[in-house]
C-alpha cells in the first residue's frame, strides 16, 4: 500500500453540496462512525473508503462496492450511508457483527482488476479485523477470492466441501419472503398469484427475485438499463417491460427497488401507485422524512435493511464456518417473521415502518455486558 491517508487531508472539495456529509464522522441524526479509512495505491489506481460505523455487536461486517462516483465526497457519503445501514441490518438480523462498508472508486479506463483488489485486500488487512468485507454492487466472488492472499477478513467465497459463495440468491429470498408477508398484511392476500410486482433492476439479486416471484404466480413489470436483461425477463417470465424512468410509478401492487439508493425521494414519492414497497436496494429513502411521506400517501414501506439481510446472513454464517444451505435459507426465511412483527409494532405505536425499524435496530446496537 503506497498511502493510507488521513481523511481530513484526502477529501477533495469539488463535489456538489448534495454529496457533502454534514459531518466527517457520520450522518445527521445517526451515531458517529468509529473509524473511516481512506486507502490509496498509485500503482493500481486504488482509491477506497472503508467505513466502520459500529463494532458494538462485533467486528464491522459489510460488502465492498465498486462504482463510478461524481466525486470523492459523493463516494464518502455513500460509504457512510451504507455502513450505518449495515449496523441496523446486522442488529435486526441478530448477527454477532457490527456495521461497516467499503466503496472503491472505479478507476477510469482499463485497469488490472486483480491488482486493484489485492491492494484493497491490504487495506482491509490494515484494520486488523475491525472490518470484514464481502461482495456488493460491482464486485464478485472472484474478486473476494483474489483478496484471500492479502487478508483473511473476507467472505462470500465458494469453498470446497463447505457452505459459501455468491450471497445474491439469499438476499433475493429474504426480499421475496418479505414481499409475501407484506402482501398478506397490507393487501390481505394469502397468495402472490396475480399480484403485480414492479421490479426496478434485474441485476444478480433482482433476477433471482424475479424467479422466485414468477414461480409464486406474481405478474412482473420490469425495467433495467440493460435491454438484454429486460428481453430475457419478457421471454422467461412473461414480464411486461417498462422504461427505467417509468418503473417507480408503475401501476403495480408492490414496488421492489433493486438498483441504487435514494430512489424514494421528494420527486418520486408523489408519483408512486404501489401500496407496498420492499426491495433489495440499500438506502432506498433519500431522507428520513421520505418514510413519513410514504406513510402519508398510504404506502407501506418495508425498510431495506430489514428485508435485504439475506446476503449478510449468508456471508456471516460462511465466515464463522456455521453455514449449511438448508439452515441458512431457513434463517433467511425468518425475515418474514420480523416483517410481521414490524407491522404489528407500527400499529401499536401509531408510527411509520421506517421510524419503528430504526428504533428497534438501535436498541440492539449495544455492547454485550
Amino acid at each position: 500500500m503506497n498511502a493510507i491517508t488521513d481523511i481530513a487531508r484526502a477529501l477533495s472539495t469539488d463535489a456538489g453540496a448534495s454529496s457533502i456529509p454534514t459531518s466527517l464522522f457520520g450522518l445527521p441524526e445517526q451515531a458517529p462512525h468509529e473509524r473511516v479509512l481512506l486507502a490509496a495505491d498509485a500503482q493500481t489506481g486504488l482509491k477506497a473508503i472503508l467505513a466502520v460505523h459500529s463494532t458494538a455487536r462485533g467486528p464491522a461486517f459489510g460488502g465492498c462496492r465498486l462504482w463510478t462516483y461524481d466525486s470523492e465526497l459523493a463516494a464518502l457519503n455513500d460509504a457512510l450511508r451504507l455502513s450505518q445501514g449495515m449496523s441496523l441490518k446486522n442488529a435486526l438480523a441478530d448477527l454477532p457483527f457490527g456495521g461497516g462498508k467499503a466503496v472503491i472508486i472505479k478507476p477510469a479506463g482499463d485497469f488490472d482488476r486483480a491488482a486493484l483488489f489485492a491492494a484493497f485486500g491490504r487495506a482491509v488487512q490494515s484494520l486488523d479485523g475491525a472490518y470484514i468485507t464481502a461482495e456488493d454492487v460491482g464486485t464478485t466472488t472472484a474478486d473476494m477470492r483474489g483478496m484471500q492472499g492479502q487478508t483473511s477478513f473476507v467472505s462470500g467465497i465458494p469453498r470446497e466441501g463447505a457452505f459459501g459463495g455468491d450471497p445474491s440468491p439469499k438476499t433475493a429470498w429474504g426480499v421475496f419472503v418479505s414481499i409475501r408477508a407484506g402482501v398478506r398484511q397490507v393487501l390481505g392476500r394469502e397468495s402472490l398469484e396475480g399480484v403485480r410486482v414492479a421490479l426496478q433492476g434485474l441485476g444478480a439479486v433482482g433476477w433471482h427475485l424475479a424467479e422466485f416471484l414468477h414461480q409464486a404466480g406474481a405478474k412482473l413489470l420490469v425495467a433495467d438499463i440493460d435491454a438484454a436483461k429486460v428481453a430475457r425477463a419478457q421471454e422467461r417470465f412473461g414480464a411486461q417491460a417498462l422504461a427505467v424512468q417509468d418503473i417507480l410509478a408503475a401501476d403495480a401492487d408492490v414496488l421492489a427497488p433493486n438498483a441504487l439508493g435514494a430512489a424514494l425521494n421528494a420527486q418520486s414519492i408523489p408519483t408512486l401507485r404501489a401500496r407496498l414497497i420492499a426491495g433489495a436496494a440499500n438506502n432506498q429513502l433519500a431522507t428520513a422524512a421520505d418514510g413519513d411521506a410514504l406513510q402519508a400517501r398510504g404506502i407501506t414501506y418495508l425498510p431495506d435493511y430489514l428485508v435485504n439481510a439475506g446476503g449478510i446472513i449468508s456471508v456471516a454464517r460462511e465466515y464463522r464456518g456455521e453455514g449449511e444451505e438448508a439452515a441458512v435459507m431457513a434463517e433467511v426465511g425468518r425475515i418474514a417473521d420480523r416483517v410481521t412483527e414490524l407491522l404489528e409494532r407500527v400499529k401499536r405505536e401509531d408510527s411509520t415502518p421506517a421510524r419503528v425499524a430504526d428504533a428497534w435496530a438501535r436498541a440492539k446496537l449495544v455492547r454485550p455486558a
